[in-house]
């Protein structure tokens, strides 16, 4: 079956030399600090085209921190009038070497990316780097959770970090033993020099491919080391509208999110690159906790509570347990059309009219820190009517009336993610719901 995308689209042409339009420090020899992973040890190369960037530069700039974060934007030609003089709150940018002589081909889209890997380290190597991460140009990074998912690697090691795609197909097609680089790919400082070294006879080596996410799998493979796996990357292989996905996130730190252009915006009235900002307020107060569900019960009305962190609420007319309501609700399609499911590397149930299966959903409104109580108070609105009657079997207790529902958590990133948090249903009026967020107890069950 031939698929009409690239798995790698990320993969844009690379590297030809230019002036950084921002000032960077390039020591070219290393010594790995021995100080605890921090930001100022990670470069990003950030891969995109001159066309694209008109606009999709919202989508990096929603995350990236001038004079914080390191690295750059490869385009693949200069920059045309319209995008000059480059803006502070951008990557710098360079543009693409031209590889089409050492490959002889000229069509080099796939091993471009690649090819930018040597390239972001001829640049930005220093003297504390312990990791590279690659990224596309429509992908949201949770930089906080990326320090903090690495910092549990010795990044003296060989290491190979990212996600699947969420999408069956697209791993049987290229690998189930890549990275899909949408979603990032993340290198051990030893891994990612140990590849420049041998970049282009790696990359003559496998000419014929045209993915370049196999091609980064293939050259790492020859050099003796494999794919660490992470949940936190999102490759979002889908079409429409992914809600569904973001309201029951896997208990693991959301590191990525690609494909924006490709999706609905994330939240109703908003569109693509306002959902991105919107997001982002609420990963700039605590990354630790974005899109970790959280499930707690009013046990008079038998409701049961979901709440996404940062994104979604939800409000279930009856007690579901956690096993059930862990599952993704699919309200996405899959990339290309498949004759039969199996669709997805992880379980979903499908959308329902029922009203004790239904959900009274609310998305992300707003964002504060409380003082006299010390803790984060998020705030979640009705995004429509449910427009069905009550849930006749758990006593006919509807929810229609909550028009938001608040949610309290303390002001401290979690650092163990074993296991998720716990919460209570503390206040309930004519119109909202309170609700805190708190360490599960020992041996506590969430049914």
């Amino acid at each position: 079956m031939k698929m009409s995308f690239n798995a790698s689209d990320f993969f844009y042409p690379l590297l030809k030399t230019t002036p950084f339009s921002q000032p960077f420090s390039t020591h070219k020899t290393l010594t790995n600090s021995d100080s605890p992973t921090n930001l100022s040890h990670l470069v990003f190369g950030l891969v995109s085209s001159e066309k694209a960037w008109h606009h999709r530069k919202a989508y990096i700039e929603s995350w990236w921190r001038p004079n914080i974060t390191r690295g750059c934007l490869f385009l693949d030609k200069d920059p045309s009038p319209e995008l000059l003089p480059w803006p502070q709150t951008s990557p710098p940018y360079r543009v693409s070497d031209d590889i089409t002589q050492l490959l002889n081909k000229s069509e080099i889209r796939a091993q471009r990316m690649v090819h930018g890997i040597m390239e972001l380290l001829r640049e930005l190597d220093h003297e504390n780097l312990q990791w590279v991460v690659m990224g596309d140009d429509d992908s949201i990074f949770f930089v906080d959770n990326i320090v903090d998912v690495l910092a549990k690697y010795d990044h003296t090691k060989y290491y190979y970090l990212g996600g699947h795609s969420e999408f069956l197909l697209s791993n049987y097609l290229f690998s189930f033993n890549q990275a899909f680089g949408g979603g990032g790919i993340m290198l051990s400082y030893p891994l990612a020099k140990a590849l420049a070294r041998d970049m282009e006879n790696c990359l003559k080596r496998y000419v014929f491919l045209d993915s370049a996410d196999n091609t980064t799998r293939a050259c790492i493979a020859d050099i003796g080391a494999n794919l660490s796996p992470q949940k936190g990357n999102h490759q979002l292989d889908f079409r429409g509208d992914i809600s569904g996905l973001l309201s029951s996130h896997p208990v693991s730190p959301l590191i990525s999110l690609h494909h924006f252009d490709m999706l609905e915006p994330i939240f109703p009235f908003k569109d693509r690159f306002e959902s991105t900002r919107h997001l982002m307020t609420a990963a700039k107060a605590d990354q630790s906790r974005m899109l970790q569900q959280t499930i707690c019960y009013h046990r008079q009305s038998n409701w049961s509570f979901s709440i996404s962190w940062g994104y979604s609420a939800q409000i279930y007319e009856r007690i579901i347990p956690r096993s059930y309501l862990q599952i993704p609700i699919e309200t996405f399609k899959p990339w290309v059309r498949t004759p039969r499911p199996p669709n997805y590397l992880f379980n979903t149930r499908k959308p329902s009219w029922d009203p004790c299966e239904a959900p009274h959903v609310f998305f992300f409104e707003s964002m504060e820190k409380t003082i006299e109580r010390n803790e984060i108070l998020t705030s979640y609105s009705r995004a429509w009517p449910r427009a069905l009657p009550a849930c006749s079997s758990s006593g006919n207790h509807s929810a229609e009336y909550i028009q938001r529902i608040q949610v309290l958590s303390p002001p401290t990133k979690r650092t163990e993610v074993d296991r998720c948090e716990c919460c209570d249903v503390v206040r309930m009026d004519s119109v909202k719901a309170e609700i805190r967020v708190r360490e599960c107890m020992t041996g506590e069950i969430i049914a």
